[in-house]
């Protein structure tokens, strides 16, 4: 279901992502693959970028006092990721992300883990003001390649109905 062959022309084909939102079913949970492995440069440049400057992101002398012995993933990168990971089948079609709720992190992120995901839809209905839309919500749970959980979240997106996402609109 992640993608999906649109025809556009004789013998051509375009890639379309995501869901629409009749896809969707209350209790569906969608494996989100490849995974993807942290590395030093990842947790460097995104923690610089960000402008946190902990050092348990970045001081592997300072990190070797604390009792994680090793320089800890910045969580925002581990978010930021796991939420990635998703788009592709779950949000791609996404109109808007309306929130992240009940953001978790159940387990320490290390250089050199390797990410998974998974979303579990949790509601669908459609929206009360805006014809041919509705609004899903899907719990997130990222594992490392221990299938340990590292983070969970929840997260709200108002969705297209069949034929109303801007990718079945365009003309290019």
């Amino acid at each position: 279901m992640v993608a999906h062959a649109k025809q556009v022309g004789e013998r051509r084909y375009r890639e379309s992502y995501g869901r629409y939102l009749e896809d969707f079913e209350i209790g569906d949970v969608y494996e989100h693959r490849p995974g993807r492995s942290i590395t030093e440069s990842d947790n460097t440049w995104f923690t610089l970028l960000t402008m946190n400057q902990h050092p348990l992101h970045f001081d592997r002398a300072y990190c070797e006092k604390t009792e994680f012995g090793k320089v800890l993933v910045n969580s925002c990168l581990t978010l930021s990721i796991v939420t990635g990971m998703s788009v592709s089948d779950v949000s791609q079609k996404t109109i808007a992300n309306l929130g992240w709720d009940k953001v978790r992190l159940t387990g320490p992120v290390f250089i050199g883990d390797t990410l998974y995901a998974q979303s579990e839809v949790l509601a669908k209905r459609e929206s009360a003001s805006r014809p041919n839309q509705g609004i899903v919500t899907v719990l997130t749970t990222g594992m490392n390649q221990d299938s340990v959980s590292v983070i969970s979240f929840e997260r709200s997106m108002l969705i297209p109905a069949r034929g109303h996402a801007v990718d079945d609109l365009l003309d290019y």
